[in-house]
């Protein structure tokens, strides 16, 4: 026979008690998530001290969802132990995110959580701090603490109901839009203005920070948003374009951009000029091949928009033209609804739609991350090529496929040119979107056997550390001679071909003591971005590119000449040079790239590379703004609204 726990004390005690008990639980969650996260019990303090309000409001959150688990299971020190786990294992994760690439937990992230193990896998080894385990010890005591008085917090029958019920709709009131607005401006806690996240995060402790991001208001509509309102986009848009009608940048075919080419577009993981870094000595150029290529090519610095991470997001904006801040806070763009994608013709579709082209996918990975599978047919992609997939092809090959953990990009290359030579010779004309993995993170000294082709030598890093700069080192040398392997065999073929090369982001470099090789060499004050200055976010945050052609005329007069571009100018650029019959939305999207080439939370860079907190505060003409805002409205209109102009979008640009 099943026993009935026994209530001690009167009613009220027991309310109090309960109530007294969830608090108390609410800030030992708080503070040990915070000790976790900032590695100090010192740092919590000066939090408090100088935004007290935050952290008992992150008590309140936490605190409120232990009074209503507890009373939903009867038991309030089993409710503690459950809140307590999954504030510790949120903290787990925002230090393993920012331990791989120095950038904290975000609401977005949660569309990865299936992936876990899949993301987990291609970091490396993580270890918790030995904070976390001095935190859950101290969250385990002051459970312990709870089960002990545990006959002073029984509630039954109908007491247990209504208090149930009560606190359930208390806190979900706290987690809606009206409740956060109510209980921000007592807490003093801004809950409309968008930040990036390490700023969030950086004033306001994880929890709160995730809390503010899940209660900002989605993407407003235009002011006066009606079919009547996006007609007069369209309108305005097609006088903006037709302005541009007889120039080789509208997309128009000419007679030097007649010939039809194959595209490469190459995703090379965490390639970038290491040479620029200060205070590193090579034996000789890593990049030869690059610098090399250069001359022949259009080339620049890369704003990637992200720095240690990012890769799948970067393709969304790179083929769909979105970013993040198109979406409201904590959408990740790679797990829209799938019809999202259906909405939008996207880069691929610009080829393949208007006959002629076959486009297909190449990774060196495997296809557990970032959606690709659901995504990239959506797009436009009609077959997507994974590690396993590629090794079926049965080109020829001597030698090992794998370098240094992932399939090698010389390797990943050789598939590339099988199958524009296959799709060249069913009649097509190939878009091939490749993503290589060799200088894919882990940078473990032993990666690549220790083996490194270049000598380096630094005045102020230490031979641990160099270790690490040689795996970096090693990786992106590789990468190099890759490139050059694709291009020396372009140069042999009749088919006129061109190829985009970009770094996704550079590697976020972290050496022996915790700091990134950035901090160590002067780049930049600490790993925490709250602290860098715009300049420095702008240089970090960027790679380098080319587009090169095995036929010099491919680049209309343009080799050897450099241009900034970024994550969302690339496909422009591209479309303008291979004469596209594109339209209104990509067309629309070159436009914007003069005066935009970067739009995200965290900075803006308009197009001349100059960057600024956010697109206000950039010292940007009344043109300029003009255009962000039109493709704030089609993007709204695309993605939010009744798709009033978005088959318009989907048009070609109506000639005069």
């Amino acid at each position: 026979m099943k026993r009935r726990r026994q209530a001690l004390g009167p009613l009220w005690l027991r309310l109090v008690m309960f109530l007294g008990g969830s608090l108390c639980m609410g800030m030992a969650v708080a503070v040990a998530v915070q000790w976790v996260v900032t590695g100090s019990v010192g740092d919590i303090r000066e939090w408090f001290e100088k935004w007290p309000t935050y952290l008992l409001l992150t008590g309140v959150l936490c605190g409120a969802v232990v009074f209503t688990l507890g009373a939903l299971l009867g038991r309030l020190w089993l409710s503690a132990v459950l809140v307590g786990a999954v504030g510790l294992v949120l903290a787990l994760v925002d230090y393993f995110k920012t331990t791989i690439n120095g950038t904290p937990l975000e609401l977005a992230d949660f569309g990865l959580a299936t992936q876990l193990g899949d993301v987990a896998g291609v970091a490396g080894t993580l270890r918790p701090p030995e904070d976390f385990w001095r935190a859950l010890i101290a969250l385990a005591i002051c459970a312990g603490l709870l089960f002990l008085v545990r006959r002073l917090t029984v509630f039954t029958g109908r007491v247990r109901f209504l208090t149930f019920s009560i606190s359930l709709a208390l806190t979900v009131g706290l987690f809606s839009a009206p409740g956060a607005q109510a209980v921000g401006e007592v807490f003093q806690v801004d809950v409309n203005t968008r930040l990036d996240a390490a700023n969030s995060h950086d004033t306001y402790g994880l929890i709160l920070s995730l809390w503010r991001a899940s209660c900002l208001q989605a993407k407003e509509s235009p002011e006066g948003y009606s079919e009547a309102y996006m007609q007069e986009v369209l309108a305005r848009i097609d006088e903006l374009l037709t302005e541009d009608s007889g120039s080789t940048d509208s997309g128009t075919p000419t007679e030097e951009t007649a010939v039809r080419p194959n595209v490469i577009m190459v995703l090379s993981e965490s390639f970038y000029d290491l040479t620029e870094l200060p205070d590193l000595q090579f034996e000789r150029d890593p990049l030869e091949n690059f610098h090399a290529l250069e001359s022949e090519s259009i080339s620049g610095t890369f704003h990637s928009h992200y720095l240690g991470y990012g890769t799948g997001y970067l393709e969304m904006s790179m083929l769909y033209g979105i970013t993040g801040l198109d979406f409201g806070p904590g959408t990740n763009i790679c797990f829209l609804e799938d019809d999202a994608y259906d909405k939008l013709d996207s880069l691929a579709e610009q080829y393949t739609k208007g006959g002629g082209y076959t486009a297909e996918m190449l990774h060196g990975y495997d296809n557990s991350l970032y959606n690709r599978t659901v995504t990239y047919p959506l797009m436009g992609f009609s077959q997507l090529l994974f590690s396993a997939d590629i090794q079926e092809l049965g080109f020829p090959w001597e030698g090992s496929l794998y370098g240094g953990y992932y399939m090698k990009d010389s390797y990943l290359f050789q598939g590339v040119l099988n199958q524009m030579e296959a799709i060249n010779d069913s009649g097509d004309r190939a878009f091939l979107y490749a993503i290589t993995m060799e200088n894919h993170q882990p940078f473990n000294p032993d990666k690549f056997d220790y083996a490194c082709q270049i000598d380096v030598t630094s005045d102020t890093l230490g031979e641990e550390d160099m270790a690490i700069v040689r795996v970096m080192l090693e990786g992106i040398t590789r990468a190099d001679q890759a490139l050059g392997e694709l291009t020396n065999a372009l140069r042999d073929s009749p088919e006129p071909t061109i190829v985009v090369y970009f770094g996704d982001h550079r590697p976020n470099l972290f050496m022996t003591d915790g700091e990134t090789v950035y901090t160590k060499l002067g780049l930049c004050p600490s790993n925490d971005t709250v602290d860098w200055t715009l300049e420095e976010v702008n240089d970090l945050y960027s790679t380098d590119y080319l587009i090169w052609a095995n036929d010099a005329a491919l680049l209309q007069g343009q080799a050897g000449t450099r241009r900034d571009s970024s994550i969302t100018a690339i496909g422009p650029q591209l479309l303008a040079l291979t004469g596209q019959p594109i339209s209104r939305y990509w067309a629309l999207l070159e436009k914007v790239s003069q005066v935009c080439l970067t739009n995200i939370d965290r900075y803006f860079v308009d197009g001349q590379g100059v960057p600024s907190a956010s697109a206000e505060e950039a010292d940007l003409s009344d043109e300029a703004r003009e255009l962000l805002r039109l493709r704030e409205d089609v993007i709204y209109d695309a993605l939010y609204g009744r798709q009033y102009i978005t088959d318009a979008m989907n048009e070609p640009v109506q000639q005069p």
